[in-house]
């Protein structure tokens, strides 16, 4: 990923009176310093006391849908977790919606991208069973990879043309 992760944060109390007051923030830099930048903006808002805030819009997020009134440490975090993984990362959160969960699938449980979930099959049983040669014709590795997801053993993330990635479920 390339885009930078960023939120817009705008000002409640002008939008409420039809006015755009709002600023683009690095969403993965430190949090007091996003917070900071949320403050100056009230400050220097067109409406006098101006308290509330609220997320109008984000880039960099990929298919990830950060909702207005997420909060800042949850823009934060995910942003973070985005930045280290890419789009993968976005897509565990859609399939998640918990960070942690999604964190869990990347660190404890993920097997890998492959062109295919057959591919999948294939290195899995090449690398754990020994193969007699006049066997190897007539495994199909595709039905094995389908057996695989439809049992609940693994589960898939496309990302792109031929990237599948892998996650074992156990």
């Amino acid at each position: 990923m390339s885009e930078e992760i960023r939120i817009y944060v705008a000002c409640l109390a002008a939008y409420n009176n039809g006015m755009l007051h709002g600023v683009w923030i690095d969403a993965t830099q430190d949090i007091d310093d996003i917070q900071d930048q949320v403050n100056d903006m009230l400050e220097s808002s067109p409406e006098n006391d101006a308290e509330e805030w609220a997320i109008h819009d984000y880039e960099g997020y990929g298919s990830y849908s950060l909702s207005e009134y997420e909060g800042i440490q949850r823009a934060y975090e995910v942003a973070c977790f985005i930045e280290e993984h890419g789009d993968l990362a976005a897509e565990l959160l859609s399939h998640f919606s918990a960070i942690d969960e999604a964190k869990k699938a990347i660190e404890e449980n993920y097997a890998g991208c492959h062109e295919s979930v057959a591919d999948f099959a294939e290195e899995l049983t090449t690398d754990t069973t020994e193969i007699p040669e006049s066997l190897a014709f007539y495994i199909d590795y595709g039905k094995m990879g389908r057996d695989l997801e439809l049992d609940g053993d693994i589960f898939t993330i496309e990302t792109g043309y031929k990237e599948v990635h892998i996650f074992l479920n156990h």
